[in-house]
């Protein structure tokens, strides 16, 4: 229980005739005027001490509060009121030492005044506090019995049997609640709680019922009850609790979007799909309830896809249905273009996709995952400057995410923005230092990056510490097998990486051709021919391997069909003007 600081009113203090005149009156029959007269001072210097005890009490310095209040009961030691303050300031102490004088304390004034609520309620604090839970617990059985009209805390009294795990004497003091208040949320629901953590379902489901009978109209308390059914694996009774409750009040929206999820999980789509799209034009449900649902269809479309290579048509259908509803009734929440855009990413529709997120960041602020998406949308379009433009406007929010810089740095490469592309990947991987998988990656991308800018050193560094993380890195064995390949440096590592890589991929055409290029660097011409000959069986050749298969041939001696090859990569549009000078006086040039 948290401690609540109680505070007693000028009017209350008077009422409990701390300095009453009628007792000074009754001190004077008995004394004579001297007596009187001392009696009188000792009264008004005590008042004095705690008016000033107060007045510090206020201003939150307790220890001259406390101080005050002590000299208070050197005078008045019989005051029930002052050794109450006395509790309350040591109670704001968290030392254990304090709350064991305060408890000392709060019971003196207990001993002096049975019938104030206030004492009652201090002391429970100050018990909970000390985990006396058994003294709080007491505290609170003699407050309704002293006190008239302070049943409302029974919930507070069985609140401390929680606490103190007695569960069968909690649940009599919310029942002893009841009697007297009638039934409420607070004392079912705690019941339905301790039920359960005591194995009673069939108890629990009773509460339930008892609540909703006691308040038939009470949307959520039904949806409740239908909950706890459907976490018991009730979800048939779930289903018609719910049926039957949206009979009788048919503008229930969320429970019958409620209903609708149990309708999936029994894979009953024919019932909630009908059922959904009605409530999606629903303006009572809340727009988060249907988000939600939206990101159901949205990961069972990507399931679906991940498990089968394929997507289900009458799903996808559904889903767009669902999410054009949402875009006429809400065309201004951010997060309705943000489940647009994943709908749109799962299904392959990258430009429109990308349109959703960008609506979305123009609506709101959005998360990271947001301008993920948009980042890897736009480099799988080739979409260089809009890369880098938005990833620019993500570090603004997101400064500290590796793969924002990771995207940035890739397009600044495909850019020949060299020096920006290095920035950009060292930035990302200082930030990925824990996550070996993606740091392999970037140092991948580093040494693309200082190959271009030609600082071989720093590439061929870069892709070996790639290759220590990820020894199987494809990108970064192609590439690096092939950069040393056209420096004709290190050509048996080099050969070496393009074997372990067309191991692999044997069906890479890519592969496949850098491979055949280290052979033909190193001379190897016949077996560079059989590796270019497996590159276009694949299907999948382009200009440069048709050019390298001329190359090949011409370093064989075969002339005529070098020429021939030559001609096939110009046809396709490679005309560049070693390419043409080949074809022209059929020769190579290196």
């Amino acid at each position: 229980m948290t401690a609540q600081k109680l505070h007693i009113t000028c009017a209350m203090i008077l009422s409990v005739a701390l300095f009453a005149p009628g007792d000074i009156m009754a001190q004077r029959k008995k004394k004579n005027v001297g007596e009187e007269q001392a009696s009188g001072i000792k009264l008004r210097e005590a008042e004095f001490y705690f008016t000033e005890g107060e007045k510090f009490f206020i201003l939150e310095d307790y220890a001259k509060a406390l101080l005050y209040y002590q000299r208070t009961l050197e005078i008045t030691p019989d005051n029930a009121t002052v050794h109450y303050k006395v509790a309350e300031v040591l109670a704001q102490s968290n030392r254990q030492e304090d709350l064991l004088r305060a408890s000392l304390s709060i019971e003196s004034a207990l001993k002096l005044e049975k019938k104030n609520k206030y004492f009652y309620l201090l002391a429970a604090n100050i018990y909970s506090s000390l985990t006396r839970f058994d003294k709080a617990a007491e505290a609170y059985e003699n407050l309704i019995k002293e006190v008239p009209d302070t049943e409302e805390y029974f919930y507070d009294l069985a609140a401390v049997y929680q606490y103190a795990n007695r569960f069968e004497d909690a649940i009599k003091t919310y029942n002893r609640a009841e009697a007297v208040l009638g039934v409420t949320e607070i004392s079912s629901v705690q019941k339905q709680r301790l039920y359960l953590q005591q194995g009673k379902i069939k108890e629990a489901l009773a509460e339930g019922e008892k609540l909703i009978t006691a308040f038939p109209g009470e949307e959520r308390y039904s949806m409740g009850f239908a909950e706890l059914l459907a976490q018991k694996n009730l979800r048939d009774e779930a289903i018609q609790h719910l049926e039957k409750f949206i009979a009788q009040n048919p503008d229930a929206g969320n429970a019958k979007m409620l209903l609708a999820g149990f309708y999936r999980d029994a894979q009953q789509e024919a019932k909630a799909r009908p059922l959904l799209l009605s409530l999606f034009d629903d303006p009572s449900v809340e727009i988060g309830s249907k988000l939600i649902v939206m990101g159901t269809y949205n990961a069972e479309i990507n399931q679906r896809k991940s498990r089968t290579g394929e997507t289900d048509a009458d799903l996808v259908s559904y889903a767009f249905s669902l999410f054009e509803k949402l875009e006429k009734n809400y065309p201004t929440e951010s997060g309705v273009h943000i489940v647009g855009g994943d709908l749109n990413l799962a299904v392959g529709k990258a430009r429109d996709a990308q349109k959703e997120y960008l609506k979305a960041i123009e609506l709101g602020d959005v998360n990271f995952e947001v301008w993920e998406n948009l980042l890897y949308l736009e480099t799988q379009l080739d979409q260089w400057d809009a890369v880098i433009r938005h990833a620019d406007q993500a570090l603004e929010m997101f400064p500290n995410q590796a793969m924002i810089h990771y995207f940035s740095g890739n397009a600044h490469i495909r850019k020949r923005h060299y020096p920006e592309a290095i920035a950009a990947l060292q930035q990302s991987k200082r930030l990925s230092a824990a996550n070996p998988a993606v740091l392999s990656d970037i140092n991948g991308l580093l040494g693309d990056a200082y190959h271009a800018a030609r600082e071989y050193d720093k590439s061929d560094k870069a892709y070996e510490e790639a290759l220590l993380l990820t020894p199987e890195n494809t990108t970064v064995l192609n590439n690096y097998s092939y950069y040393l390949s056209l420096r004709k440096v290190n050509l048996e590592k080099a050969e070496k990486m393009a074997s372990l890589l067309i191991k692999n991929n044997p069906e890479n055409a890519t592969f496949l051709d850098t491979y055949a290029w280290v052979l033909y660097v190193r001379g190897k011409f016949k077996d560079a021919r059989k590796a270019i000959e497996r590159a276009i069986e694949t299907g999948k050749a382009t200009a440069t391997h048709f050019e390298h298969y001329g190359d090949i041939l011409f370093q064989l001696g075969d002339v005529n069909g070098a020429v021939q090859q030559w001609e096939k990569a110009r046809g396709m549009n490679a005309n560049s003007e070693i390419l043409n000078r080949k074809i022209a006086n059929r020769k190579i040039y290196e």
